[in-house]
C-alpha cells in the first residue's frame, strides 16, 4: 500500500513538473517572438534615449572618455567610442543589455592603452581648456559636453560647444600642451 501511494505521488509529481515545463517553454517562445520583432521608429527613439540616459548614468563616465551608440531597428545596439578604463567598456555593456527592446549589444568601445604620459597630458589638457576664463563653465556640469581623448600623445576633442569661437579656444588650449603630437577638434557648435 504504501508503496502504491509513493509511487502515486511520484507520478503526479513528473506530470506536474511535466505540465509546468511546457508551459515554461510556451512563455518563453511567446517572449522571444514578441522580442525580436523590429522596432517601430518611436521604439527605436525609445531605446536611443534610454540608452543615453543609460551611458551618461555611469559611475566613471567622465571628461576623458567619449562613448557614442547607434540602435537599429532590429533591436541591436551598437556602442562605440573610446574609454580610459577597462571597466567602462563593460559597464557600458552590461548597462545597455538590461534595456526593454534590446536584443544584442556590439560592443565596440576602444579601451585607451594606459600610460603615465597621456594621463599627464589628459590633466593638462583638461586644466588648460576648462582654466580658460571662455570656457570654465562647461566644467561644472556632470559630464562636461567637451570630452578630452588621449591616446599616445595625440589629443582628440569631441562634444558640443555653444559658439565657433569656444571651439577654436579650446583647439588653441589642447594644441599649448606640452608632450602633445597632434590635436584633432571635432567639436560640434551647437546651433550649427
Amino acid at each position: 500500500m504504501k508503496t502504491t501511494v509513493m509511487l502515486a505521488v511520484l507520478l503526479l509529481s513528473v506530470a506536474a513538473y511535466a505540465q509546468d515545463s511546457n508551459l515554461q517553454d510556451s512563455k518563453t517562445d511567446s517572449s522571444q517572438s514578441t522580442r525580436s520583432a523590429a522596432l517601430s521608429q518611436k521604439g527605436v527613439d525609445r531605446v536611443m534615449e534610454e540608452v543615453r540616459h543609460e551611458l551618461v548614468m555611469l559611475p566613471y563616465y567622465g571628461v576623458f572618455d567619449n562613448l557614442l551608440y547607434n540602435v537599429s531597428p532590429d533591436g541591436t545596439v551598437t556602442l562605440l567610442g573610446e574609454a580610459s578604463r577597462p571597466t567602462l567598456k563593460s559597464d557600458a555593456e552590461r548597462a545597455v543589455k538590461e534595456i526593454e527592446g534590446v536584443e544584442r549589444v556590439d560592443n565596440q568601445i576602444k579601451v585607451l592603452p594606459v600610460s603615465p604620459n597621456d594621463d599627464r597630458i589628459r590633466r593638462a589638457t583638461y586644466r588648460k581648456i576648462f582654466g580658460h576664463n571662455v570656457l570654465w563653465q562647461y566644467q561644472f556640469r556632470a559630464v562636461p559636453p567637451i570630452h578630452i581623448v588621449v591616446e599616445n600623445g595625440h589629443v582628440t576633442l569631441e562634444g558640443v560647444v555653444a559658439r565657433p569661437m569656444e571651439k577654436q579656444v579650446a583647439g588653441m588650449q589642447a594644441n599649448s600642451v606640452s608632450g602633445v603630437f597632434s590635436v584633432e577638434n571635432n567639436l560640434r557648435v551647437e546651433n550649427d
